[in-house]
């Protein structure tokens, strides 16, 4: 859940379990964590109505909106947001005054992409925050709402020395749309003062802005010998929505990780292919005899959730009340954001 991931310093090869948990709802920098001692709200059974689950995810949402620990709040601002559930937005416009960075940055960021226009006079005072990564999102949703010229503070914090901000910058440029900020960014990417994850944030922006200048780069890592790569790699490429993107994320849904092939079926799903299924159900399969530790089963469960919101097959869309139970938020995230996005595609209304 497109990402919360922040690219950890050390590289595992493939062959060696992922190390680092992909949540990846938006590419913000901030760092991820997890949280398995939620109180879990009960669901009746797994045969109840389509209603009775929609109702069953907003309530994940809202109590993550709620939640204690920061993190969990900054997921279901993004879950809100890309669902593009308005009517949650009046509880997100008040984490614009949270106390943690990464909510605040990622309630700009939802103002932004829902174009909530009654948050605007809080937006606007949120670009005077002490923060500058705050003042940047606060400068994309401005820009979002109108006028324009807004874009230009966010060019600006491209040049930044400061290498979060370059790369928070280099992401909201990505989500503007706005192509002519591919020539920045590719700066950006090539500038020997650019870190790993500034490089990387600029690699998905210009996936994100349709240039497919850099498919070459992306298509090298797709091939990685590290896991972080390849699932980077394909989330870029699968930005991009071509013919030859789809051909070369397909080629992933064999590959030796699970946590590979399940983004690999997610991101063929969202360019609405279902080949993936089968992926997809042989994970869900293995679930009760593999083993793992509890962080490596709560990153599974949660790109298998992604995974379905995107295909939403039958044979998928029945797991889902299962996952709602797990007893991690993020997990419980992950399958509210995928009720939402199989409600969608059959008409319930979500």
């Amino acid at each position: 859940m497109t990402e919360m991931v922040n690219m950890p310093k050390s590289r595992t090869p493939a062959a060696v379990s992922c190390i680092f948990l992909v949540l990846s709802i938006c590419a913000m920098v901030f760092p991820a964590g997890c949280d398995n001692g939620a109180t879990k709200i009960p669901l009746r059974s797994a045969d109840e109505s389509a209603g009775r689950i929609a109702a069953k995810a907003m309530q994940i949402i809202e109590a993550g909106l709620a939640d204690e620990n920061p993190q969990v709040r900054a997921n279901a601002i993004e879950v809100a947001a890309e669902t593009k559930q308005i009517k949650l937005m009046p509880k997100v416009q008040r984490l614009l005054r949270d106390d943690f960075v990464p909510v605040r940055f990622a309630a700009a960021c939802a103002v932004g992409d829902t174009e909530f226009a009654l948050a605007r006079g809080d937006v606007s005072q949120l670009a005077r925050d002490s923060d500058k990564n705050v003042s940047i999102a606060a400068a994309y949703a401005m820009y979002k709402l109108g006028p324009r010229n807004n874009l230009d503070i966010i060019r600006s914090a491209v040049k930044s020395s400061d290498q979060q901000t370059r790369a928070n910058a280099i992401f909201l440029l990505g989500k503007s749309g706005d192509k002519n900020s591919v020539e920045l960014i590719s700066w950006a990417m090539r500038d020997e003062n650019s870190d790993e994850k500034v490089r990387l944030n600029a690699a998905e922006a210009i996936a994100r802005l349709g240039d497919e200048m850099i498919m070459e780069k992306l298509w090298a890592k797709v091939y990685s010998a590290y896991a972080e790569d390849k699932i980077f790699a394909i989330r870029a490429i699968g930005e991009l929505g071509t013919p030859k993107a789809k051909d070369i994320i397909a080629t992933k849904l064999d590959d030796d990780l699970a946590e590979v092939r399940l983004v690999a079926a997610e991101q063929l799903g969202m360019l609405g292919d279902t080949t993936g299924e089968p992926v997809v159900l042989a994970v869900l399969a293995n679930k009760a005899a593999s083993g793992g530790d509890a962080e490596a089963r709560e990153r599974i469960d949660m790109l298998t959730a992604l995974a379905i919101g995107r295909i939403g097959t039958p044979a998928l869309k029945k797991h889902l009340p299962g996952l709602l139970d797990s007893p991690s938020k993020y997990v419980r995230l992950a399958a509210a954001k995928a009720v939402i996005e199989c409600g969608r595609r059959d008409n319930i209304g979500l």
